[in-house]
């Protein structure tokens, strides 16, 4: 039996004050909690109170953690009345100062793995340890070096790991038992980690090539040894290694990555939005990414398999795609190009001025996007020139700046729809106030990963899937963008985060029915509904 420290140090178990004395008695914990016996909802009032006293983002950011760190339930329970609220704290933005002071604000670890490349012979023992006796059925793992607006910052970046969970349980009721978060510290190329005494992880440049690859090699199948229902969700790996990774295990396990595929399904599904609303096809689009790394990549690769999926073929898919990086267009003979790059390069027969397409104006008036999409982290660059000259032939222009944080992104909803007199179709990367233009206030759509990954996720684990197929993503990504009210004036072109585990639940519902429908399933489902509600974890006490 465990002793009342080993119960109430256990998130997972731990009820705190609302444990009854019937279980004080039982567990020998008299007096050890205060007299009163709290019900569910009263901690809930209780802790939302004290989360409100606290003043900057990341004070209620440590507040919240150290709540989650010591009764799981009543933490969920409290994010799941609070989750477009608690999304910005547990996750992005202010998931990015938690990371830049890891090492300074270290506490407990949330049940995370931390697995070195120094020692690869230890990632069994690691994951035992840190998976205990649960049944994992999700792992979300990063190496940290391309996180999104900061880039590479070693070990921090297992805060990324814990907030996606945070969101896949808050959202779409993963059960938190069952997933863990993890780091692959595989060295770091930040000078100042590196140089800082309270820097965690080990203090080497980056492990490159093929002992990397074996070192991720080795995790893979450890981990699905371990847990053979595992769901393998990728995050933040560099621009290279995310596609190599992605392409090496796509065929063979239950694998994802958000930055590739993710991205690139919330940017289709807010393209499919949008065309509800100007009636448009989607055929009929000409699409331009600014900002050609593994996020623009992976939004060019989901609309070019659309492009398929809607009967196209795939010189034709490509034909209607172009890369804008801080070369300016690519080319087929572009130096430096990655692998996924080069699938969507141009040739310089096509254009007249081919030389002078070196920055984003020019490629937009030589191309005239209808579809203009920024994942470049550079601010302002969707400026009133390229907008208005885009907007001088684009009927309906769709224009999605993603970048973020805030101070990140290529223009403002504000100034998008004021330089194209409302005509624009926005969705942001940052959460965007509505804009009131000529008495019509138009609602911004925000192309946030968490509108799809949560759906996906839960759709995925009570299907039992094996794989994740290009078909089923892409009913994932029309059953987002179908969530559309068009009747009205300003209709944003996707749907807001507040209705989030709304509509996380019709995606799992999607996704489960293709998986189905697929032959995908290991285990023999016949009612998706059925599984999914099955599947679904709601925080209350047992």
């Amino acid at each position: 039996m465990k002793t009342a420290q080993e119960i109430i140090n256990n998130p997972f178990i731990n009820k705190g004050t609302a444990f009854t004395l019937e279980e004080r008695k039982a567990l020998k914990l008299v007096g050890v909690l205060p007299t009163v016996v709290q019900t569910l909802e009263q901690q809930v009032a209780q802790t939302y109170q004290e989360f409100q006293k606290k003043v900057s983002d990341l004070e209620k950011r440590v507040y919240l953690m150290t709540l989650f760190n010591t009764n799981r339930t009543l933490f969920y329970a409290l994010m799941s009345q609070h989750v477009e609220e608690f999304m910005p704290i547990v996750y992005d933005p202010t998931v990015a100062d938690a990371i830049r002071q890891y090492d300074e604000l270290f506490m407990k670890p949330q049940d995370a793995a931390f697995l070195s490349i120094d020692h690869p012979n230890e990632i069994e023992e690691a994951l035992k340890n840190a998976a205990g006796d649960r049944d994992i059925r999700l792992i979300v793992v990063t190496d940290a070096e391309e996180i999104l607006g900061i880039g590479d910052w070693g070990i921090g970046g297992v805060a990324i790991s814990i907030g996606k969970l945070m969101v896949y349980t808050a959202a779409a009721g993963i059960n938190p038992n069952q997933v863990l978060p993890l780091v692959l510290d595989v060295g770091t190329n930040n000078k100042q980690l590196i140089e800082d005494p309270l820097y965690l992880g080990n203090r080497h440049p980056r492990v490159r090539g093929e002992a990397y690859y074996d070192f991720v090699d080795k995790f893979v199948s450890t981990a699905e040894r371990l847990f053979p229902r595992l769901y393998l969700h990728w995050e933040d790996f560099g621009r290279s290694n995310a596609a190599t990774i992605l392409e090496k295990y796509r065929n063979r396990i239950t694998t994802f990555n958000d930055d590739v595929q993710g991205t690139g399904i919330v940017a289709l599904a807010g393209i499919l939005g949008a065309l509800e609303i100007s009636k448009e096809k989607f055929t009929d689009q000409r699409v331009m990414v600014f900002g050609a790394g593994t996020a623009g990549v992976g939004i060019a690769t989901q609309i070019s398999e659309e492009f398929k999926q809607q009967g196209l073929s795939d010189s034709e898919a490509r034909a209607r795609i172009y890369l804008v990086d801080k070369q300016g267009l690519l080319f087929e003979d572009t130096e430096d190009l990655t692998e996924g790059q080069k699938h969507f390069v141009r040739q310089r027969a096509e254009f007249d001025n081919a030389s002078s397409l070196t920055d984003l104006y020019h490629a937009v008036k030589a191309v005239h996007p209808s579809v203009l999409i920024g994942t470049s982290t550079t601010p302002g660059m969707f400026s009133e020139e390229v907008v208005k000259e885009m907007a001088s032939v684009v009927k309906r222009p769709i224009i999605f700046p993603l970048s973020n944080p805030t101070e990140l992104s290529e223009a403002t909803a504000k100034d998008l729809i004021h330089w194209t007199d409302g005509r624009a179709l926005i969705a942001t990367g940052v959460p965007s106030a509505p804009v009131v233009y000529n008495g019509i206030t138009y609602n911004i759509g925000q192309a946030n990963n968490a509108l799809m990954y949560p759906g996906l996720g839960l759709g995925i684990i009570a299907s039992t899937a094996k794989l994740v197929t290009q078909t089923l993503l892409s009913e994932a990504a029309h059953a987002l963008g179908g969530i559309v009210d068009t009747s009205k004036p300003g209709a944003a072109v996707l749907p807001p985060v507040e209705k989030l585990t709304e509509f996380s639940e019709h995606i799992a519902i999607v996704v489960a029915e293709s998986a189905i429908k697929q032959g995908l399933t290991r285990e023999k489902i016949e009612d998706a509904r059925k599984a999914i509600k099955a599947a679904k974890w709601y925080p209350k006490y047992e």
